[in-house]
Parts: structure tokens; sequence; C-alpha cells
């Protein structure tokens, strides 16, 4: 029997959980300012992927201005820009055949990306991943951080304690157990990305959300193809909205960015306040690809990656406290997604600077103290947090007003107040609490895939390379097991089975007829949308062993 006390224990100055943007660029932030601080400090990363990146959903539109303020010789370096954005269009798809184009000039200028840089997330993350080691940064790539670690006294974090290996799906510890390291820190800096298990347990342990309204998301799918050259128009960026959400009045919107190599990311964003149980992200993604706009670029390609990821989209409103006992949230851990702009990289780098600099010079005093209230002064006079005020009610207005009320609000207040409106607009009604009974839902049915444009989940979870060791416990925790079938079958006709995007929920039969939830946890690409989107609130996503998971290709 192992003992707790046994642990291998790891002293730290600073632990930052998550090599994504937010975690690499306070990683980077805190070794330059312990440099110029005259002082030494050493710094751990952790990364539950395989490797940097690859839980990463590549495929994004990045203002590279931070990324020079990040690292000033980034051209010098290589950094993995694939392409300047050239040119763009707007689309709003009326019909499953219809569109309208919408001039540029009829957008507010947060939507505009000329100027911006086409990139692979992984491949970004990757290279900053070696300019943090450069600089003596430690990252541990395969490495999950399963539990925080907390005082005697239960009021602050010491760090965290990395995933046992080699348990059982029984919980019981097999021949080729190991121990997690306990990683002991000064402070913890919490960069998990949206819905991070960690960041949502100090959230609620330290109440961090008061005063905020509930934080609210969007699940992305996401499919990489090549497309014949014909079609192709490198550095050319698409965002449509209306069909097919509309149909169903949910609210979301798509996009199309060309690629060098005659490739190009597709992805659709569903708003996860919509009402109707029947309704499925995934299904939805799959009827979008058959419109014409779409259609066009994609038919006589091929499909090369699949992803999927819930995004933060609640705005200035909805962000916790940034600052718990020990340690701080950055990024999307913290929700600090620009919404308006559809863009969120260069706010987690922004955010991680901003960390990075306090962090080390709270480090510079040599002793661990309770909170970094200079971060929390630090974002409230940034430039970041002016940007988040102005976009502060396009989110909102959209879930106030709908699609067409909350896009002519949203124009009117940006460009006629340039975002800086009297008001603020509030949604306090959570995701998960927005479905309709099925009794007065409208049944959808949808389409059985066609092998060209549309496909089924299970061949998606296939080219997203998802592996998890399968003698494990489960990671997707069922808080009471008679929920599903008790309740949430007979309200909502279980929606886990429509809402999650990799086929991880099925309703079976056993020989006498009774239902049962079956967890296929093994097709988990951590979206994180079952923990977010279940109306009794009974599922908690926890990390798997380290490792696990996705393993995203880069566009």
């Amino acid at each position: 029997m192992f003992n707790e006390s046994d642990r291998e224990t790891m002293e730290f100055d600073i632990v930052i959980v998550g090599a994504g943007p937010a975690g690499l660029s306070t990683a980077i932030t805190a070794a330059r300012e312990a440099q110029a601080l005259g002082i030494d400090i050493n710094i751990c990363v952790l990364e539950k992927g395989s490797e940097v990146g690859a839980h990463l959903v590549s495929g994004a539109v990045v203002e590279t201005e931070v990324i020079k303020q990040l690292v000033p010789d980034w051209a010098e370096k290589d950094a993995p820009i694939q392409c300047q954005v050239k040119t763009e269009s707007f689309h709003l798809l009326t019909a499953n055949d219809k569109s309208v184009p919408i001039p540029t000039i009829l957008l507010p200028n947060s939507l505009h990306n000329l100027g911006n840089s086409l990139v692979s997330l992984g491949e970004l993350c990757r290279w900053l991943a070696i300019e943090a080691e450069a600089l003596g940064v430690e990252i541990l790539t395969g490495f999950a951080a399963a539990r925080l670690m907390i005082d005697e006294n239960n009021n602050q974090v010491t760090g965290v304690i990395t995933g046992d290996m080699g348990i059982g799906k029984d919980g019981i510890a097999g021949s080729n157990f190991t121990p997690g390291y306990a990683l002991r820190a000064s402070y913890t800096v919490l960069a998990e990305g949206c819905r991070g298990h960690l960041g949502k347990e100090v959230i609620t342990r330290f109440s961090l959300d008061q005063g905020s309204t509930p934080q609210h998301y969007g699940l992305g799918i996401r499919e990489v193809w090549e497309i014949p050259s014909s079609q192709h128009i490198e550095g050319h960026v698409m965002h449509t909205l209306g069909w097919p959400l509309q149909e169903h009045a949910a609210s979301g919107g798509a996009f199309l960015y060309h690629y060098p190599d005659n490739k190009v990311a597709i992805g659709l964003i569903t708003d996860l306040n919509y009402s109707n149980p029947w309704l499925s992200p995934y299904q939805e993604f799959q009827r979008m690809k058959q419109h014409p706009v779409y259609a066009s670029i994609l038919q006589g390609g091929k499909r090369l990656g699949y992803a999927a990821r819930a995004l933060v989209k609640g705005g200035l409103q909805s962000l916790p406290k940034l600052t718990f006992p020990g340690g701080v949230l950055v990024g999307d851990d913290a929700g600090t997604l620009n919404f308006l702009k559809l863009k969120g990289t260069h706010c987690a780098i922004q955010c991680g600077q901003l960390a990075g600099k306090v962090v080390a010079q709270a480090c510079q005093n040599g002793a661990e103290q309770s909170e970094i209230t200079a971060y929390t002064e630090a974002f409230a006079n940034s430039s970041l947090y002016k940007e988040l005020w102005q976009a502060r009610n396009a989110g909102p207005a959209i879930h106030k007003f709908g699609l067409y009320g909350g896009s002519l609000y949203t124009w009117l207040e940006q460009t006629l107040l340039e975002g800086r409106a009297p008001w603020t607009l509030k949604d306090k009604v959570p995701d998960h609490a927005t479905l309709q009974k099925v009794t007065k839902a409208s049944s959808i049915t949808y389409a059985k895939s066609d092998g060209v444009l549309s496909f089924d989940r299970l061949s998606s979870v296939y080219l997203s390379n998802t592996f998890h060791e399968e003698d494990q416990p489960c990671h997707l925790q069922l808080i009471d097991a008679a929920v599903p079938i008790a309740k949430n079958l007979p309200l909502y006709g279980e929606p886990a089975q429509r809402y999650c995007p990799a086929a991880v929920y099925e309703i079976t039969n056993n020989d006498q007829g009774k239902e049962s939830l079956q967890i296929n946890a093994q097709n988990c690409v951590h979206c994180k949308t079952c923990d977010i989107k279940d109306p009794a609130q009974n599922i908690c996503w926890v990390a798997p062993e380290g490792g696990g998971g996705p393993n995203y290709p880069s566009p």
C-alpha cells in the first residue's frame, strides 16, 4: 500500500500548469524578469499532453504584435508564422443553399483580420517552449497535474501533485504502479486552458467568482483539409454566421482559413447556451460543410485532421478574481478570450506576460506570500483589460437579443460608441441551465454521413490520434451514477449523447432491456463540453494518465 508521505517531492519557485500560450508566456516573462532582477529562480511547466502542442487545437488567426512583445527577435528566430492574412470575406448563411456577403465596411474594426497572421497554435507553442527552455525553464511533458496541494490550514495552494501511473480501472495499483510527484511551489500558476479542472477547483474553493456572472462557453469543432489548388487562396480568411445553427434558435459562427500548401482549417463554434436538447454541434458542423459556400472549397479535397475544444466567451463580466492564496489564473483558465474578435491567443500571451512579471517580482522577496495583489492591479491597468472592457457586451447581446438583434446592437455600440457604452449587459443564466425538456423541444433528425463532406464521429476521433491507456480509472466521473438514466434521460433525452463531439457517451440496453449510460472514455478528446453542458452538473472531468488524449497534427 502506497503511503502518501513517501511521495517524492520536488521544490520550485514557480509551477505552471499548462504549456499553452498563456503558460509559456508566463514562464518566459518570469525567467526574463528574474534575470533583470538578478535573482535565481527555478520554474517548472507541466504539460499533460505527450508533447507541447499535442492538445492544442491548431489553426488560428493571431495578432503577431504580442509575439513580438514576448520574443522581440521572433523573426530572426524563425517563429512559425504560416502566412499573413491577405484577403477576407464574411457571409450570412440564410438557408442551406443561400448566403449574403457582408461588406467589410459594415463590420466593427475588431472583426477585421488584414495584417494578422495564420499560425498553427501547436507549432507556435513548441517554438515558445524552446525559447523558455533556453532561459532555464524546465518543461515536463506527459505529466498531468492531478490535484492541488493545500497547506495544513487548508487556506493556501502550495503546489500540485502529478497523476499516479499504473492504477487499474478498479482503482487498485498494478505491478507497474508509479506514484506521481509532489511539486511544491512558492507560487502556482494555472494555465490549463478553458474549464481547467484545477482552475475550476480553486474558483470554487476560494469563491473567486463572487460578483461575476456565470462563465459562458462555446464548443469549437475543427477539421483540416487539403484541397485542390484551383480552390485555394493562400492567406484568405472567411467567416460566416447564421445557418445551420440559426435554424434551431442557436447561435455561433464558423470559419475557414487558407494555409500554405493547399491546406485549409474549417470549423464551427456552437454557443453552449443552446436550448434544444436534440441539437448536436457535431452534426451541425457536418451540415454546414454541405452549404455551397463551404462545399465549393472542400469538394475534391481530402480530410486530414479533426479536433474539438470548448472555449470561453463570457467576457469581462464573467472573469473570476484572478488571484488565490498561493497562485494566479491566466489565459482561458481565467476566461480572457475576446469574443468580439473571435480570438484568445493574443489575450492569453498578454495575460501570461502580466502574470510572469509580478510572480517573478514576488519571488524576489524569498518567501511565500498569500496572494499577489500586484497581478490584479497590473491587469486592471493593462491594454488587455481595456480591450476586454470595450468588447464586454458582444456576447451577452447575442444571448439577449438573438443573432440579428445582438449583431445589430454590437455594430451600433462598437461603431458609434467604440465600445464605451455606459452600461454592461449581463447573462446570469449558466449554459447548463438553458435546455428545454424533450416534451417541449422540436426533434431534430440528422442525415447519415456521406463520407465525402460529412463523416461519423468515430472516424473523426480516429483522425484526432486520440489514445488513452484503457486500464485506468475513468476520468469522466459521475457524481451520482443514477442521474443519467433517472433524470437526464426522461427530462432531456440524455443530451450527452449529442453534445459530445467524440461519441464518448451512449445509452445501451442489457439483455433485460435495462438502460444504462456507457462512457467510452478512451474516445475523449478533452474538450470539456460534458463538464460544462450537463444539465445536472453531474459529470466531472478530471485529468487521465499523463500523455493520454489527442495528438493533434498541425495544419
